[in-house]
């Protein structure tokens, strides 16, 4: 096989998005043209000729590393030494069915927003490493979210992609006579039809419908254009194609699932579809199969706020869903119970989180705090039980350690915890020895990592300021901003008001002693997008950016626009410190914490999501106690002084604690004992076992569970 073929095989395996070896390889023929790209190698290899290939092989000696890369994802795929070999037998004739309104596996495949779409990602590619059977289900945006950028004034602009579809590691699903799949949906009197794509994704397949054909109208071609865009009833139709139109989409492909998992309400419409299908295949009625359908189902829930769930008006989902309704059998009244909470109330609105409970056995939210929060927040479903008694369980996420972990902390911990450590990340045995790696060593490596990512925080801000019409020392500045020698902060996320992205600014005196401490300087990095019609969200972001021209703060304060996965990469690899302000308890989850931990990063964070369940007073920093006041403006001016003080009193006197070697062993101490205690307990291999003997085995008959009733470990 010819060099080109093998890189083109190794492009068309999104297994690549956490190889760093098959990255580096695309990265060394052609820098530049990596970076223009957006990291796609299908993209490089169309702009590259083969001559150039074969001439960059010789000078840099690739030709045995790609043969090393390629006979490495071939070992990897035809592997049966697998978890899920040995545990997860049922799943292999009829495997799990995750679906999900978005999916971050890279930045050049950009169909995800954040967090929710990143886990279901880092959810696919685990289920691949552990050799679990799964088959992802979204759809295909072809102008993605949104591009960012900031105006002179710092106010967020969306700009929305043009995709070409050739350039993406997908193919359109074909079926046995090699013609393009096509699934119809029946809404309102009309019919939704939707192409099909796929993507491998290790060991596993990623299935996208997308509604730009030409067999629809003009209005529902561009219906899957967006992610999270249109009124209302673009959401419904949107929704109704993911989880109907999924389930066909599988049956088309000759999928058999097993189980059927829905991550968020988005896509509940496909349980009855499937509910539908075992109807007609079995000569049932939908009281007959809905037990069934539900003993098969695994619903998480992410949102831990009201308006967070999807509910549509009455009338618009009985116009969207009589052809399904009529097919199920059941009448108006008993259809609009499925997403009711009071079912005797004909105007309360079809919520997709009530369905997604009702058509599901196994329920669970994303960490333990967010558990107590959805017991409560969906008690009426249950209204004869106490509040610990209401079937929802959790499940506290994980990262996948291979798309976050920075390579040079890759090898370091295969020199001091073995070449395989990455099959024993989940046992807590693995972290042991986690003491035994030299602390000039670790600093140096966390240096290197912290290094890259201000190169890259000059790069982007030097290239955002010439892009803005500002005077010429705020464009100069941009190629000198942040000190590899100062302690670095990040702040990457959704900018949802509850994330308080702007608390620290709400004080800028003591953010000017902060940051200007004579000695003892502190930087931060913040990177985030608003949703569009978020106008509170973009006025915190005009916040940070006013920050950043401040003379006062020159240098000191960046904002990197256009938050993705490739800007998240860097600064959870990077920074010294993440900073994490929500409102309690308002936070799921919040992953982004756990990707710093293997990084040498140390968390600083209100007791919210994942860090109640991770903190235990040495490795990592609390913001206050957990305490939740009933007004708001008084719980932001609590967290506002208790996050100064834990940084002026512990954090950054720390961090400056060196030895006449100048490094900070204290510090050091606290990073190496976070990683032991937390490294392993927020991997996604720990998050994906749970899932496989709580929900996914019972779910298929492999085993018994008590699941939800009881709380996993997490």
């Amino acid at each position: 096989m010819k060099t080109i073929d093998r890189l083109r095989e190794l492009a068309r395996n999104l297994h690549w998005t956490w190889d760093p070896y098959v990255v580096e390889i695309f990265r060394d023929i052609d820098p530049q043209l990596w970076r223009r790209v957006g990291h796609n190698p299908v993209g490089f290899l169309e702009q590259i000729s083969e001559e150039t290939i074969a001439q960059r092989s010789e000078e840099i000696m690739l030709e045995m590393r790609i043969t090393h890369a390629f006979h490495g994802l071939r070992a990897y795929l035809e592997s049966e030494q697998t978890w899920g070999a040995w545990h997860a037998g049922p799943l292999r004739a009829q495997p799990v069915a995750y679906f999900s309104a978005e999916f971050g596996i890279h930045e050049s495949l950009p169909i995800y927003s954040g967090g929710l779409g990143v886990l279901s990602g880092d959810h696919l590619k685990t289920a691949s490493d552990l050799g679990i059977p799964m088959v992802g289900v979204g759809l295909f945006y072809a102008e993605g979210y949104f591009n960012q950028s900031l105006d002179a004034e710092g106010w967020q602009k969306e700009h929305y992609l043009t995709t070409n579809v050739d350039l993406l590691p997908m193919e359109r699903a074909t079926d046995a006579q090699c013609k393009p799949i096509e699934v119809t949906v029946a809404a309102s009197g009309a019919e939704i039809h939707a192409g099909v794509w796929t993507a491998r994704v290790g060991r596993n397949r990623l299935v996208l419908l997308d509604t730009n054909v030409k067999s629809n109208t003009k209005e529902d071609r561009s219906l899957t254009a967006q992610l999270y865009s249109g009124d209302r009833t673009t959401r419904i139709r949107q929704e109704l194609v993911l989880g109907v139109g999924g389930m066909r989409a599988l049956t088309a492909l000759g999928i058999s699932p097993g189980v059927i998992h829905l991550n968020e309400g988005h896509s509940a419409f496909g349980v009855l579809e499937f509910a539908r299908t075992l109807m007609d295949r079995n000569g049932l009625s939908f009281l007959d199969v809905q037990e069934k359908v539900a003993a098969k189902t695994v619903f998480t829930t992410h949102t831990p706020v009201p308006a967070g769930h999807d509910r549509f008006d009455p009338k618009l989902v009985l116009e969207t869903l009589a052809p399904l309704r009529k097919e199920l059998g059941i009448d108006d009244g008993h259809f609009m119970s499925l997403g009711r909470v009071n079912t005797n109330d004909i105007h309360e609105p079809f919520c997709m989180t009530v369905l997604g409970i009702k058509m599901s056995r196994y329920r669970n939210a994303v960490s333990a705090l967010h558990g107590e929060v959805s017991r409560n927040m969906w008690r009426g479903l249950w209204p004869d039980r106490q509040v610990h008694e209401v079937p929802i369980g959790h499940i506290t996420n994980g990262i996948h350690v291979p798309t976050w972990l920075a390579h040079p902390m890759d090898r370091l911990y295969a020199r001091y915890l073995g070449e395989d450590w990455h099959a024993r990340m989940a046992e807590p045995e693995t972290w042991s020895e986690v003491d035994d790696i030299d602390d000039s060593e670790f600093w140096e490596q966390h240096q290197a990592v912290k290094l890259r990512l201000i190169q890259f925080a000059r790069r982007r801000w030097a290239q955002q300021m010439e892009a803005k019409s500002l005077p010429e020392p705020s464009k100069k500045a941009g190629r000198t901003v942040l000190d590899p020698e100062a302690l670095t902060i990040g702040f990457a996320r959704r900018f949802a008001t509850y994330k308080r992205g702007d608390l620290l600014l709400r004080d800028l005196d003591r953010f000017d002693k902060l940051v200007n401490a004579k000695d003892r300087p502190v930087q931060f990095v913040f990177a985030g997008k608003a949703h569009p019609h978020d106008e509170f969200g973009k006025q915190f972001i005009q916040k940070v950016f006013a920050a950043t021209q401040d003379p006062r703060f020159a240098g000191r304060v960046v904002f990197i626009e256009d938050y993705n996965m490739d800007v998240g990469r860097h600064l959870v690899q990077g920074v010294d410190v993440w900073l994490n302000n929500p409102r309690r308890p308002l936070e799921a989850c919040g992953t982004s914490g756990q990707k710093v931990i293997l990084n040498g990063g140390l968390n600083c964070s209100v007791l919210d999501g994942w860090w109640v369940e991770g903190y235990d007073g040495n490795n990592g920093f609390a913001i206050g106690c957990g305490d939740e006041h009933a007004n708001t403006e008084t719980q932001d001016a609590i967290d506002l002084e208790a996050l100064y003080a834990v940084l002026e009193n512990g954090v950054v006197p720390l961090y400056y604690d060196r030895d006449t070697e100048g490094v900070p062993r204290k510090w050091l101490a606290k990073v190496k004992h976070s990683i032991r205690t937390m490294a392993w307990r927020f991997s996604a291999a720990r998050m994906m076992t749970d899932y496989a003997f709580g929900c996914y085995l019972p779910a298929a008959g492999g085993m018994t569970s008590s699941f939800p009733a009881v709380t996993l470990r997490g």
